[in-house]
């Protein structure tokens, strides 16, 4: 027994690792084949970076500009002068700090509106399973297919005069934040998510005396770190760039975000100074990105969305 169990492992350590991809450990070691595949690599990679890249070089390029060199040599991606000046100067010019300070405000409550509504939401249906979890799901479902312009005058007269209670919500940021919450897209990861998770954790909790709040608090959220991370970065991204729904229901000037206060100031400012004040804008959601695309990448492979 002894011999033939060695026997096998000899044969199994000697056997040819299988590689997974298009082509075979044979055909890699081919010069012609891995020559001609590294390079589609590095030329589909540079093409990536250079499809992405350019349109943030060039809103730089803008903003470090003269009016004269924008408009005289658009193309160009060195200016002459560079004008670094521009930046401050559009902060204090536009106000950048204010409207930025209002698009935090709104931003963060969008945010965690959104992520409770998703997380108990999607709770609910994945995993407490109430009777009529099948209907709020097909209902949830059928709001996918409807388009946002539909539903625009709907939800402004709602917010305008709430239903039983009376009151408009115009001008507040519970205007932004309230609406934020109903995304059925984030609601649906989750509640994918959640499915993935072995129920024989939450029947063994159950069995302990844990009741459905200590289950979500104590096993479900401390592991859904991943899908909450890709939560929070739709989340903040859509409301960082949304535009028609504050321009609606801020009338206030002194209470718009960014998105909307540029715009109205894009009539009476340089245009220099109006690029560097998208360039600031810019900034906050690309850094957000670059420190949590970890968790990001990880939680959109657990959701299923990778290719």
């Amino acid at each position: 027994m002894t011999a033939t169990a060695s026997a096998r492992r000899t044969r199994r350590r000697s056997s040819p690792v299988r590689e997974r991809g298009l082509l075979s450990s044979f055909d890699w070691r081919r010069p012609r084949i891995f020559v001609g595949w590294r390079a589609m690599h590095v030329a589909l990679f540079a093409g990536l970076i250079a499809f992405g890249a350019i349109p943030v070089v060039w809103m730089i390029r803008a903003a470090i500009s003269t009016t004269t060199d924008l408009v005289q040599r658009p193309l160009s991606l060195i200016p002459e002068p560079a004008r670094w000046e521009n930046i401050p100067t559009a902060w204090n010019l536009l106000d950048i700090g204010h409207y930025l300070g209002n698009t935090v405000v709104l931003v963060g409550g969008s945010w965690a509106v959104q992520l409770l509504v998703s997380a108990t939401a999607g709770y609910a249906l994945a995993v407490i399973r109430p009777w009529y979890g099948r209907i709020v799901y097909g209902a949830i479902l059928v709001t996918l297919f409807v388009p946002a312009t539909v539903t625009l005058i709907a939800l402004y007269l709602t917010v305008l005069d709430l239903p039983l209670l009376g009151i408009g919500l115009t001008d507040t940021p519970w205007a932004v934040w309230l609406p934020a919450g109903a995304n059925a897209f984030t609601i649906l990861l989750v509640k994918q998510f959640f499915e993935e998770i072995p129920r024989e954790l939450f029947e063994a909790a159950q069995l302990d005396g844990a009741g459905w709040w200590t289950i979500f608090w104590r096993i479900v959220l401390p592991m859904s770190r991943p899908i909450l991370a890709v939560v929070s970065l739709l989340s903040i991204m859509t409301a960082w760039k949304e535009f028609l729904w504050p321009l609606i229901v801020l009338t206030d000037p002194t209470t718009q975000p960014l998105a909307v206060a540029l715009p109205r100031l894009a009539q009476a400012t340089d245009p220099a100074y109006l690029i560097a004040g998208m360039l600031i804008a810019s900034i906050p959601p690309i850094l957000i990105f670059l420190v949590f695309q970890r968790s990001i990448v990880r939680g959109i492979g657990f959701t299923g969305l990778k290719g």
